[in-house]
């Protein structure tokens, strides 16, 4: 099969023609991508169901935990792209070789950079569940490198599909900038259209040459990437219940309800024609009502749903 890289490079009109020559919408239930969907659908429920992703996903993320998680990112993507490397041109995984479209090393470099100053290197080091998560990276790629899609799919999947979700919420939570500074690993400059790349990648991994068994293999492979990613987000929860209580970046200012009530920054424009208390407390006061907190606990599961395979 040719390589990932022929063809057009640069342009969004290229990138799109090369995803949509390699779409196939015929896909059987024994295709790799399908098998992978549907045998880790498990894991990835209990994934999504882990207390760190629940906080994140409700915005409740604090910077010093963000920033471990993407130390934790830094040292898995490195493992995972130097076995890509590796296996470049190995047939049971050369079609998904996509280095400018995917990798993303450089992306956390610079995030990292932002957090902890040009002298990030020396201040950062491998956590033990990150460890455990990337000897396996290194012992699959080099012993058992048909193994390594598995890893590929598990991450760069979900970074094109609930990742997007959690670039906005990590933005808005923590003050980010606008210029999405400390965002970067969620930023594919080189994918123009994340569904149409998501197919191509889908038909690749289908075209691969695979019998059943190394399927099964795969899929197999799958949930253990999804069980280390659990293991550090349950790191990263014990580390976050460890930090001194602090005020939740990008949280929403709250009147107190001392002094000049004017002084709130929810309180109307025209005072007399709101009521006499505070909008954002009364807003507060419905929120604790049972039926609205069912409605918001409905709200996170469609957002929880939305973040796709997402792990970090």
């Amino acid at each position: 099969m040719p390589s990932a890289m022929e063809g057009p490079e640069g342009g969004e009109d290229g990138e799109v023609s090369r995803y949509e020559e390699t779409e196939d919408n015929n896909v059987s239930p024994t295709d790799l991508s399908e098998l992978l969907k549907e045998g880790t659908k498990e894991s990835h429920d209990r994934a999504e169901n882990t207390q760190f992703v629940k906080d994140f996903l409700k915005g409740r993320i604090r910077k010093e935990l963000f920033k471990l998680a993407t130390v934790a990112l830094h040292f898995t993507y490195s493992a995972l792209e130097e076995e890509m490397d590796r296996n470049k041109d190995n047939p049971v995984f050369a079609p998904l070789y996509f280095p400018t479209e995917l990798h993303r090393r450089e992306a956390l470099a610079k995030d990292l950079k932002y957090f902890y100053g040009e002298d990030w290197k020396e201040k950062i080091q491998c956590s033990e569940a990150t460890q455990q998560y990337v000897d396996r990276i290194h012992h699959v790629g080099q012993h058992e490198p048909e193994l390594l899609v598995a890893h590929a799919y598990t991450r760069y999947m979900g970074d094109l599909s609930g990742g997007q979700v959690l670039k906005k919420v990590a933005q808005r939570a923590l003050k980010l900038p606008s210029t999405e500074e400390g965002i970067q690993f969620y930023v594919f400059e080189n994918v123009s259209n994340a569904q149409q790349f998501k197919q191509l990648y889908r038909a690749r991994m289908n075209a691969l040459d695979l019998d059943k068994n190394t399927k099964e293999r795969i899929v197999e492979e799958a949930n253990r990437a999804f069980r280390f990613n659990m293991q550090v987000f349950d790191e990263l929860d014990k580390i976050g219940r460890s930090l001194p209580e602090e005020a939740q970046d990008g949280g929403f200012p709250v009147h107190d309800g001392k002094g000049d009530i004017r002084k709130c920054p929810y309180y109307a424009d025209k005072p007399g024609t709101a009521g006499p208390g505070c909008p954002f407390h009364a807003a507060v006061g419905l929120a604790r009502q049972p039926l609205v907190q069912l409605v918001l606990a409905a709200c996170v599961a469609v957002a929880a749903g939305a973040a796709a395979w997402y792990l970090l």
